[in-house]
């Protein structure tokens, strides 16, 4: 599994025609009306990586296993969410259990269509979504400050310091800045937190939905998500839900002209894909043979034990050595053996840090 990402929302902003999209599953259930959603729909993807197509090319395995994204739907949000209002409570908990955020936000008009706001104002709506997302998080930090906060008296220095790093995040909520801006200042905090699995701790990305008309030139409303996103330091991925379900029906070729038609150089779901990477700041390692070529999921700067370890722990236990050709020698020689040959397979040890698109055999020993 690569990671997974909670989508998130509105009510009738498109969560669910883009999650039956992106899953090709088509089994979300979208209807005109809020909380058509109850229980997150989830679906795995694999991920699409055409360096992997290439190595599939020569190498001609028995056995193909890309690695996947994990992508929950999860119902729309209200205001009031974090006090219950429309099960809020318990879509926050899903949210919860995810990697990263996808912050679905309409950016598109229809009558037909209601909003629940009764308004297209993406500036509004994300404000009601990140309220509700921090003040979730507040409740908890209150919970946790009281908690420790009595234990602390008794001179525990670890808990003082617990208490104090509590503090601030709960400063920092009392600002209006989502958790994750203290993080970034403050990297070192992140042990301190982890047990509370914070919301607004995890990455997050706007997905603008858009009609056809807005996905070659962005109009008012996702301008005004670009603005909010450039604040935060956040991304910004558009999506047109219905173009993504028409592109389900077509073969590779027929989707690719399409796309170009559109003036598009890949689909939402790869840029969706590849922001999410990139939050997470994930790479995609390679190993390969005859049997199976598959494609593993590492943090970037992982050493190659951990690598190892992804495969198998008694490999990271009784890792000796890393057989390591770049994809960039793969696509020239086209051949491990050949790569070897011109001297472009390397020996690596444990120091070394797995670069993006590596295919590796783990030598071991246990």
């Amino acid at each position: 599994m690569g990671f997974s990402c909670g989508i998130v929302g509105l009510p009738n902003v498109g969560k669910s025609t883009i999650f039956n999209a992106l899953s090709k599953a088509q089994n979300a259930e979208s209807a005109n009306y809020p909380f058509c959603t109850i229980d997150p729909n989830r679906g795995i993807v694999p991920v699409p990586d055409d360096r992997m197509n290439f190595i599939i090319q020569y190498v001609k395995p028995k056995s193909i296993v890309p690695t996947t994204v994990e992508f929950v739907d999860i119902a729309g949000l209200v205001k009031g969410a974090s006090h219950g209002e429309g099960r809020g409570n318990q879509f926050l908990t899903h949210i919860r259990q995810t990697d990263a955020v996808a912050h679905v936000v309409r950016c598109f008009e229809n009558d037909e269509i209601v909003h629940v706001e009764n308004k297209v104002d993406p500036a509004n709506d994300i404000e009601i979504i990140n309220t509700e997302l921090l003040l979730a998080d507040m409740e908890i930090l209150d919970k946790a400050v009281a908690k420790h906060q009595k234990a602390a008296k008794s001179g525990d220095k670890a808990l003082k310091k617990k208490v104090e790093i509590l503090e601030d995040f709960l400063k920092c909520a009392d600002e209006g800045r989502p958790l994750r801006a203290l993080l970034k200042e403050c990297p070192e905090y992140i042990d301190e937190i982890k047990e509370y699995n914070f919301i607004t701790i995890k990455p997050m990305l706007y997905v603008a939905n858009v009609d056809e008309d807005a996905l070659a030139e962005d109009n008012k409303y996702v301008k005004t998500v670009r603005q909010i996103a450039a604040a935060e330091g956040a991304e910004v991925v558009k999506i047109c839900g219905k173009t993504e379900c028409e592109l389900q029906d077509l073969s590779e070729e027929e989707a690719k002209e399409y796309l170009m038609a559109l003036g598009m150089e890949k689909s939402g779901l790869d840029s969706l894909i590849k922001s999410g990477y990139d939050l997470l700041g994930l790479i995609t390692f390679f190993t390969a043979g005859e049997k199976e070529v598959r494609a593993w999921t590492v943090e970037k700067g992982a050493a190659a034990p951990y690598a190892a370890g992804k495969i198998h722990s008694d490999i990271e236990r009784g890792f000796i050595r890393a057989e390591v050709c770049s994809y960039i020698d793969f696509e020239k020689y086209k051949s491990l053996t050949t790569a070897k040959e011109s001297g472009r397979l390397r020996l690596e040890g444990k120091d070394y840090i797995v670069q993006d698109g590596d295919i590796i055999y783990f030598r071991f020993n246990v």
